[in-house]
C-alpha cells in the first residue's frame, strides 16, 4: 500500500505539471483521492476497559486497584526507544515492515505527504502536515479579527477529539518512564514521583469513600493531605524519599494511625521506595456525597479559540447529560499579566442559562509570551472557589501553556489545597503545547486523584496536538470523555 501511494503521488505530480504546461493554469486534486488517517500509536487502539475507562490494558488487583501490567512491561522494554522517538518529533512517524525489516514512515505520513504535494501543485497552498498555522487562521472570536482559514473546519458541537490517560491507574508504566528518564520531574513545582497510595477499607474490604488521609514527617509536620475516592484510595506525595514517617486516616469520629517503617531492602539507607502502598481498615461506614460541584477553568488567551468554541457549543448539552439534583457548575477564565484581565472567576450556580451567557461573552485574545497566569487561577479557584464540603468536586482545566517558572511555590500550594479538599483536577491539554506542559498537566492530575485528558489531531480542527508519552488509548469525542469522567467521579 505504501509503495502504491508513493507511485501514485509521483504520477499525480507529473500529470499535474504536464497539464499545467506554460500557461500557469491551476489544476485541481482528484476528488476521488481518499482521506486516510492513522494514529501515531497504531498498536494502541483498544476498547474501553470493563470499568468504563479508556486507555491501557489493565489487570485488576484483588484489592480493587488497577495497575497496568501490560503497559508496565511495554514501558520497561521500550524506555530508551520512547525517549528517542519523542526527541525526534519533527521526523515522520515510522513503523516496522510486516516482514520485520527496517522501519519505514507510516502510511498516514505518506497519505499526508501525498495530499499536501497534490494540493501544492494544484495551487492550493496547503500548509505542510504538522506545521503551525499563523495566528490569523485561528484567532477568530475576538472582536475585529478575521474569520479563520476556511480550509479548516470551524469547531461545532461534538467535533473535538481527545484521549484520556490515568497515571495513578498505570503507576508501573509511569515509574518506568521516570526511571528511564524518558520523562522528568519536578515540573513547575510539582513532583509526583514519590507517591504513597493508601487504601481505606471496611472489614469486609469494601471501600471507605470520602475519608481524610494525612501524611506526616518525623517531626509530625503535615506533608500531604488527601480524600479517598470511590475505590477508597488516597494518593499522598512527599518532596523526597526520606520524609514520610506516619499516616493518619479520619472518617467521622474514627481515627486510625500507621507508623511507617523502612522497607526491608532499604534498612541500611533508612529510605523509602518511590512507591509505597498501605491498606488501613476502619469500622465506620462511608458517607457518600449526593452533591456535585463541577468547575470549568479556561485559558482564554489568543491560541484557545477552538477550545472556547467547543465549550460555548457543548456546555449546555454537557450539563443536561450529567444533570442530577444537587449539581452546580462554575466557569472561570484567565489570561496573563498585561492582558485585559488576569483572572475572571464566577460563583457556583445551578443556573445553566446564566453560565452559558458568561461563556458566550468570552473570546480568545492576548497572551503574548508562552506561560500564563496558571498560579493565579489555581490559587483563586482551589483556595476560594466556593466548593461545598459535602460534594464531589471536579475541576476541568482547559489550557495549552504552563505557569511562569517563578510561580512554582504558589502552584504547589494551590495543588495541595485541592488535594486536601478532594478536588479532582482534570487537565484538558490543547494544541500547540510543549512536553513540559504535558508533564505539568499529568502531575496536576496525579497529585489530585484526577485523570489526564488531551486533544488529538483526529478532528482536523486547529493546530497540531502533541502526542503524549503514554500507553495505548482510545480516541473519543471530547464531549463524551467529559461526560464519562463526571459520571465516573459522581457518587
Amino acid at each position: 500500500m505504501k509503495n502504491i501511494r508513493k507511485i501514485c503521488a509521483i504520477a499525480l505530480v507529473l500529470s499535474m505539471l504536464t497539464a499545467a504546461g506554460c500557461t500557469g493554469t491551476a489544476t485541481t486534486q482528484n476528488a476521488d483521492t481518499p482521506a486516510v488517517t492513522a494514529d501515531t500509536y497504531t498498536e494502541g487502539d483498544t476498547a474501553k476497559d470493563t470499568d468504563g475507562s479508556a486507555g491501557a490494558d489493565i489487570a485488576k488487583d484483588t484489592d480493587g486497584s488497577t495497575e497496568a501490567a501490560t503497559n508496565t512491561a511495554e514501558a520497561s522494554s521500550a524506555g530508551e526507544d520512547v525517549k528517542e522517538d519523542y526527541a525526534a518529533e519533527s521526523a515522520p512517524p515510522r513503523s516496522a515492515d510486516a516482514d520485520g525489516g527496517d522501519e519505514t514512515p507510516t502510511e498516514a505520513y505518506y497519505d499526508d505527504a501525498f495530499d499536501t504535494v497534490a494540493g501544492a501543485v494544484a495551487g492550493e497552498a496547503e500548509t505542510a502536515p504538522g506545521a503551525k498555522r499563523t495566528p490569523d487562521d485561528t484567532a477568530y472570536g475576538e472582536p475585529g479579527t478575521a474569520e479563520p482559514d476556511q480550509t479548516q473546519p470551524r469547531p461545532e458541537a461534538g467535533q473535538l477529539t481527545a484521549g484520556e490517560w490515568n497515571d495513578n491507574n498505570n503507576w508501573g508504566f509511569f515509574t518506568n518512564l521516570v526511571n528511564s528518564q524518558t520523562i522528568t520531574f519536578p515540573q513547575y513545582g510539582l513532583n509526583p514521583v514519590y507517591r504513597t497510595k493508601v487504601n481505606v477499607v471496611k472489614e469486609d474490604l469494601s471501600p471507605v469513600v470520602n475519608a481524610s488521609v494525612f501524611m506526616y514527617d518525623k517531626d509530625n509536620t503535615l506533608i500531604w493531605q488527601a480524600v479517598t475516592d470511590k475505590q477508597g484510595a488516597a494518593y499522598l506525595f512527599a518532596a523526597s524519599e526520606t520524609e514520610p514517617a506516619s499516616i493518619k486516616v479520619q472518617n467521622g469520629s474514627e481515627t486510625e494511625n500507621l507508623i511507617l517503617e523502612p522497607t526491608a531492602n532499604d534498612t541500611q539507607s533508612q529510605s523509602f521506595s518511590a512507591s509505597d502502598e498501605y491498606t488501613i481498615t476502619l469500622k465506620t461506614e462511608s458517607k457518600l456525597y449526593k452533591n456535585t460541584d463541577i468547575m470549568f477553568i479556561v485559558d482564554t488567551t489568543g491560541s484557545m479559540a477552538d477550545e472556547m468554541a467547543f465549550l460555548q457549543s457543548d456546555f449546555t448539552a454537557i450539563t443536561e447529560a450529567v444533570a442530577s439534583e444537587g449539581t452546580r457548575y462554575s466557569v472561570n477564565f484567565y489570561r496573563d499579566e498585561g492582558d485585559d484581565y488576569v483572572t475572571k472567576c464566577n460563583n457556583f450556580t445551578d443556573n445553566v442559562s446564566d453560565l452559558q451567557t458568561l461563556l458566550n461573552n468570552e473570546y480568545a485574545a492576548g497572551g503574548g509570551d508562552f506561560p500564563e497566569a496558571v498560579d493565579k487561577i489555581l490559587t483563586e479557584t482551589m483556595s476560594d472557589g466556593g466548593w461545598r464540603e459535602d460534594s464531589v468536586k471536579i475541576a476541568f482545566m482547559i489550557f495549552d501553556a504552563p505557569p511562569h517558572d517563578e510561580t512554582a511555590e504558589a502552584v504547589l500550594k494551590a495543588v495541595k489545597e485541592a488535594a486536601a479538599k478532594g478536588i479532582r483536577i482534570i487537565p484538558v491539554v490543547s494544541s500547540n503545547t510543549e512536553r513540559e506542559t504535558e508533564l505539568f498537566a499529568r502531575a496536576l492530575a496525579v497529585e489530585t486523584g484526577g485523570t489526564y485528558v488531551f486533544l488529538t489531531d483526529d478532528s482536523g480542527i486547529g493546530d497540531a496536538h502533541l502526542e503524549p508519552i503514554i500507553g495505548s488509548y482510545e480516541v473519543e469525542k471530547l464531549y463524551d470523555i467529559i461526560i464519562r469522567v463526571i459520571n465516573d467521579y459522581k457518587q
